[in-house]
């Protein structure tokens, strides 16, 4: 999942955090942050394990891995969020957007530097608000494809996305509610 179904799946400002932490801080130093950012680092690897083993999603990444091979999970990942921000109505997604948006704010003294850039260029955007549009998930694509570091820059990833809309629509709409059950037991384990 990428960074709007993280964060939407987070109980609390502080898993959120801890969300968007986890991409960014050595293992070694999750322990040092409060117990609501830990859980929410917790979080996130429970959703990434979840979501990496689930069928439905293995047969998802068959869709990219033709021109991507290893990296057609983060294409998933980002056309994950593309149908997870249609399903919700307007009102909602920006409600989201802005919580996200102010909860990093409001801990930002434990986001690191190049984490804290990022949000900078995410708020401006207004990034989580945007996965609704082609074009922002088109530009998230080029992101991916920007960092790979092993892919052509100029690959047509997104007109795969355009060409295979309904069948990746119809894969979350099976994947999302078994995420969102398995989200709900781990996170009564806190």
């Amino acid at each position: 999942m990428n960074y709007l179904a993280h964060s939407y799946l987070a109980f609390s400002d502080e898993q959120i955090v801890g969300q968007f932490l986890e991409d960014f801080i050595p293992n070694r130093d999750r322990f040092s942050y409060p117990a609501g950012m830990q859980e929410g680092i917790t979080l996130h690897r429970e959703i990434d394990t979840f979501t990496d083993a689930h069928p439905v999603l293995s047969e998802a990444k068959k869709i990219f891995s033709p021109m991507v091979r290893l990296y057609s999970g983060a294409f998933v990942d980002v056309s994950l969020d593309y149908f997870l921000a249609n399903s919700l109505s307007d009102k909602d997604l920006k409600n989201h957007a802005e919580k996200v948006y102010h909860a990093l704010r409001k801990y930002q003294e434990f986001l690191p530097e190049r984490l804290l850039r990022m949000v900078d260029g995410m708020e401006k955007d207004n990034w989580l608000y945007n996965y609704k549009e082609d074009w922002g998930i088109k530009y998230s694509m080029q992101n991916v494809l920007n960092k790979a570091k092993y892919l052509d820059k100029n690959l047509a990833v997104f007109k795969v996305f355009l060409h295979n809309k309904s069948q990746l629509q119809k894969y979350f709409d099976i994947f999302f509610p078994d995420l969102l059950a398995h989200v709900q037991r781990v996170n009564s384990e806190f």
